[in-house]
């Protein structure tokens, strides 16, 4: 690898923060469930009108206390006529009319508090045991992508090109079911990078448009201590393990370095620029952060 441009403005891991998703007792469930309800939303996010002195923005987390606990959620609005409840790797999601009040929806969840944190409490400990976990490289493993988790299957390798079937998130590896562990870890390895590289080169145009710069180049980094990088000759690098994120995090990464093309730092008018393309930065910087141990130890 390269090594670093001194004039880059870097994205370190205490800049940014993390969050995931995996099965009960893995050590992929156990990253997964760090995304919990941090994941942030871009700037196309729209929303009904907001009750007196409140700001609701759909999809964004919320927080209130509840029989002495701190209770989180994720509010989505729908055309649904009635409120309902999911508890997943991600921690409650509220689905509910657009013409319910938050205070109506908030004793909704009292109503079921007993139930709510019981499944959070279960879900807690699910992460508490799956991460003490070691990776076992081979045929069943899972890891997390884009924030969901996806299930390795061996034996793809007569077509010599490993391919995901994003229905039911299973990724074929281009080996034989005999590989060795370090063989599919690299051939895994090789499969994010060529799929990161692929991502960023779809999101990083979106954002330099939103932001009126223009950018030289977006190059892969495999940096332990950084997310991404920009320099003030145009040259973006972006970490390739971002792609275990969900993709509003990985966003948030890019719109923060190109945000670097029009302030080379982090002043008040750095973070301007950021905020008027990534409102929720600060709850992506949080993630990131909480979530990079997990996301480090992967690889």
């Amino acid at each position: 690898m390269s090594q670093v441009d001194p004039r880059q403005l870097l994205l370190p891991l205490d800049q940014i923060e993390p969050d995931l998703k995996p099965d009960p007792g893995s050590k992929a469930q156990a990253i997964l469930k760090f995304f919990r309800l941090t994941k942030p939303q871009g700037p196309v996010l729209s929303d009904p009108k907001p009750e007196a002195g409140k700001k609701v923005v759909p999809g964004a987390s919320r927080r209130f206390q509840m029989d002495g606990h701190t209770v989180d959620y994720v509010l989505r609005r729908s055309k649904r006529h009635s409120i309902g409840f999911l508890i997943n790797d991600d921690g409650l999601r509220v689905t509910a009319p657009r013409w319910v009040t938050i205070s109506a929806i908030e004793d909704a969840i009292r109503d079921k508090r007993r139930w709510i944190l019981t499944k959070l409490d279960q879900r807690s400990e699910r992460l508490a045991r799956s991460v003490s976990q070691p990776l076992e490289w081979g045929e069943g493993t899972e890891l997390p992508y884009l924030g969901r988790t996806i299930t390795l299957r061996l034996g793809a390798y007569a077509t010599g090109n490993s391919s995901l079937d994003a229905l039911n998130g299973d990724l074929s590896v281009a080996l034989p079911t005999d590989a060795t562990a370090q063989q599919v870890r690299e051939c895994v390895m090789k499969w994010m990078q060529t799929d990161a590289k692929r991502l960023f080169a779809e999101r990083m145009p979106l954002y330099a448009d939103r932001l009126s710069v223009s950018y030289r180049s977006c190059e892969l980094s495999s940096a332990i201590r950084r997310w991404g990088s920009c320099s003030t000759s145009g040259k973006i690098r972006l970490n390739w393990r971002l792609i275990h994120f969900p993709l509003a995090l990985i966003d948030y990464v890019i719109a923060h370095e190109l945000a670097h093309l029009r302030e080379m730092n982090h002043s008040a008018r750095f973070w301007a620029a950021v905020e008027s393309v990534f409102p929720d930065h600060a709850k992506a910087r949080k993630s990131l952060r909480e979530q990079a141990p997990a996301i480090f130890s992967l690889f």
